[in-house]
């Protein structure tokens, strides 16, 4: 059971830069975007190329709010594991930082998109 779960301490700065950038609220929706993000690459992650977990730390109701079932169904999914492994929290965390990374990458190329416009552009790419 996932009681919480912590981004490394590199991308700490990252969540709070993206979410003033973007200005979606509160830092967990910025969580969930680099969750999803990182999981619609289709890549998987190497449990043995875990970051640390020194940065920022979001309570399982903070993070998935009452989407719980939703996001661990989605990495469950990707991995073929059961809901009850040892590793779903391992592999949340890590996509985590991935779509973070992945979202400051993007978007330090592009200095005046907001939200909106980011969004609508992947919508469009669809």
């Amino acid at each position: 059971m996932i009681s919480h779960i912590r981004t490394s301490k590199v991308n700490k700065e990252k969540v709070s830069q993206l979410t003033r950038r973007l200005a979606l609220g509160a830092e967990n929706t910025i969580a969930r975007m680099a969750l999803s993000y990182s999981l619609s690459k289709n890549r998987s992650m190497d449990l043995r190329e875990i970051q640390d977990a020194g940065g920022k730390e979001y309570a399982k109701s903070v993070l998935f709010g009452n989407h719980y079932e939703f996001y661990t169904g989605m990495v469950c999914v990707h991995y073929g594991i059961h809901s009850s492994s040892p590793d779903l929290a391992k592999y949340i965390k890590m996509h985590i930082d991935d779509g973070l990374e992945l979202l400051d990458q993007e978007l330090q190329s592009r200095n005046n998109v907001d939200a909106f416009d980011y969004i609508r552009d992947k919508i469009n790419k669809l």
